[in-house]
């Protein structure tokens, strides 16, 4: 075993061993979110015999289960890159402005579209998705436009405050002037996953799919860039197009999983944490990784929204707002400083 290779054997035991973890916790808690209901798990066991037990396992909870996971999973992935491209640890997936474009293009469709959010139609789901997506996108890309580049992260902070802001009250406003979709829109701005189908699950597997397999041959870059602009360009790194297709696939991750589940806060922020607290990795590892701990961030957020106050459940992303904000204040209190992506 050569100097190098002993040196980074550590690293990947604790990669191992993070992964191992992550996949036998996803496992227990697929199998609680599957237990959880209204009737509690204890009705569930007793009656694994009835058909319509049966059913409503796999016509409602797994389901909502899967799409608890990969919304996460999408998120996680989304705050990674979001994090590694602007090198900063408190970016976070809506940092751009995609989240208000989303909810933009969401109000917008169930206008024109004149359909629920939840619809399971996969004409309506599709329209909807779409119009989340390119609302994402259009907000990160008004926001770079607004900064004048990527150079500088204040200016593209301070810019994404703004389309946020702006992107927002145009929501609201389409909302108030169309009371038929306000009780859809206050949903979706806290974030549920209790209506999430089938036709959901499938739209966020196949964005999630065509974003990681984006994202993974781009991981270099991202390490690359993480030591400096210089740097990556004097290894040859194409960084306008590496960052048009990062920000291609975060529009693409965010605004997938902000039009099936609405708005969760702080997942994004906090995966990417947690496994770098757990462990130093390529950027390649990191977003596997990151979307692994998103997925089962929000899995577990649900399963707790479901359980809290049953037989009523809370808004997922109220319960994540609460949790990532005290998560957030313990990283402003730790003796290790945050304010540097490493």
């Amino acid at each position: 075993m050569t100097t190098i290779q002993a040196a980074n054997f550590p690293s990947r035991v604790r990669v191992w061993r993070l992964s191992v973890i992550l996949l036998v916790t996803t496992s227990i808690l697929f199998i609680i979110g599957m237990s959880v209901g209204s009737t509690g798990i204890k009705s569930f066991i007793l009656n694994t015999s009835d058909a319509g037990a049966w059913q409503i396992i796999f016509d409602i909870r797994l389901p909502r289960t899967l799409a608890a996971w990969l919304a996460g999973a999408l998120l996680g992935l989304a705050g990674a890159i979001a994090q590694g491209l602007f090198r900063n640890p408190l970016a976070d997936p809506y940092l751009l402005g995609s989240a208000s474009g989303a909810t933009l293009g969401v109000a917008l469709s169930l206008i024109l579209l004149s359909t629920s959010l939840y619809a399971e139609n996969w004409f309506m789901r599709i329209g909807i998705t779409s119009a989340a997506f390119f609302g994402a996108l259009a907000g990160v890309l008004i926001t770079i436009f607004l900064a004048k580049g990527f150079q500088h992260t204040f200016r593209l902070l301070l810019a994404g405050v703004i389309v946020g802001v702006i992107l927002g009250a145009l929501g609201s406003f389409i909302s108030i002037m169309n009371p038929e979709i306000l009780q859809a829109m206050q949903a979706f701005m806290l974030g549920t996953t209790s209506f999430a189908g089938w036709s959901a699950c499938v739209i966020m597997s196949i964005a999630l799919i065509f974003s990681c397999a984006l994202a993974w041959p781009l991981g270099k870059a991202l390490d690359a860039l993480a030591l400096g602009e210089l740097t990556a360009l004097s290894l040859g790194i194409n960084l306008n197009l590496a960052r048009a297709i990062f920000i291609f696939i975060l529009a693409l991750a965010t605004g997938t999983a902000v039009s099936q589940v609405g708005i969760i806060a702080f997942v994004g922020l906090a995966a990417p944490h947690l496994v770098r607290s757990q462990t130093n990795v390529t950027h390649h590892m990191l977003l596997l990784l990151s979307s692994g701990v998103g997925g089962g961030l929000l899995l577990a957020a649900d399963i707790l929204a479901r359980a809290l106050i049953a037989p009523q459940e809370l808004p997922v992303g109220l319960l994540t707002a609460i949790l990532g904000g005290s998560y957030l204040l313990w990283l402003m209190h730790a003796k290790q400083p945050v304010g540097r992506y490493k």
